[in-house]
């Protein structure tokens, strides 16, 4: 199953965003903590690449992911050139109040009053950038929703004479190379419902618990795991969540189970889950490779 999603104003945005960073300092990049390396926008890498601009990667969500995880993505983004990782929550004052400090590290030449330190916000959808924006400036002057993309045009905000802050609506990449990357952004809320299909993207999932986390599934849940496959765990919710389909003689309703599924992974009530690590991701690129279908030698 490949998942894709790039509305249009995404090349507007990304346009305009490689004009902003002309001016910017820093790029601050949020990620979600659950799966760093999958929304990490490539566009970001290259535009910043191009201008040669430092990067605050921040692991938001990290109150979500499982703290082993993040911690080695930690290790892993740190061990890059110009970039600095932290793991946050954006709903956490303290965690944001951090934000500005940890950049001026990344622009020492900004720490005078001659300029503000100028950051560029930036990360795919429905990452948190415009709760991080309202908390940054201490009110609400980005709209912050459950959909992906509700932010839609760039806005500079002057938080004092020493701080400037461009906002940039979430970009995806016209291409997700990684099909099990855009199942970890569906199951991650980060891409559009119209892009994929629940049940494929629950299915997905629940083999992934079973594999990984299988003690939360228990827990949640409350049966017995031993034996099932991911089909059989979305019956399983289904007959504990009582989803039957009506009139159908008791046919369970796996669209509903699906749901529930994915809105309990979202929102942390299944427990802390990572769904990459960078171990586990260099296992499924090298997988990747292997399927690569192999081109004829030219003549």
């Amino acid at each position: 199953m490949s998942i894709q999603w790039y509305p249009g104003h995404m090349t507007s945005a990304r346009k305009k965003a490689a004009e902003t960073l002309a001016v910017a300092d820093v790029v601050v990049e949020v990620l979600d903590a659950r799966l760093p390396q999958a929304s990490s926008n490539p566009m970001i890498h290259e535009l910043r690449s191009f201008r040669q601009r430092p990067c605050l990667k921040l692991l938001n969500k990290a109150d979500l992911a499982d703290p082993e995880a993040t911690k080695a993505w930690l290790a892993y983004f740190d061990a890059q050139p110009n970039v600095k990782a932290v793991a946050i929550s954006c709903k956490k004052p303290g965690d944001v109040a951090r934000i500005p400090a940890l950049a001026q590290k990344l622009a020492p030449h900004r720490n005078d009053a001659v300029k503000p330190l100028r950051l560029m916000i930036m990360g795919i959808p429905n990452v948190g950038k415009s709760t991080l924006m309202n908390a940054l400036v201490k009110k609400k002057v980005a709209a912050v929703g459950d959909q992906p993309a509700v932010t839609k045009s760039q806005q500079r905000i002057d938080i004092s004479n020493r701080l400037t802050i461009y906002d940039t609506p979430g970009m995806l990449w016209p291409k997700i190379d990684h099909p099990i990357d855009g199942l970890m952004l569906a199951a991650s809320h980060a891409v559009g419902v119209n892009a994929y299909i629940g049940e494929d993207v629950a299915t997905w999932l629940a083999g992934f618990l079973l594999e990984q986390y299988p003690a939360l599934l228990k827990a949640r849940y409350g049966f017995t795991i031993d034996d099932m496959d991911a089909v059989a765990v979305l019956e399983g919710v289904a007959k504990k969540r009582g989803c039957i389909i009506k009139g159908r003689g008791g046919e369970l309703d796996l669209e509903k189970a699906s749901g529930i599924l994915l809105t309990d992974y979202r929102s942390g009530t299944l427990g802390r889950i990572s769904l990459e690590t960078p171990s586990l991701r260099a296992r499924r690129s090298e997988e990747l490779a292997r399927q690569a279908p192999v081109e004829p030698d030219e003549a």
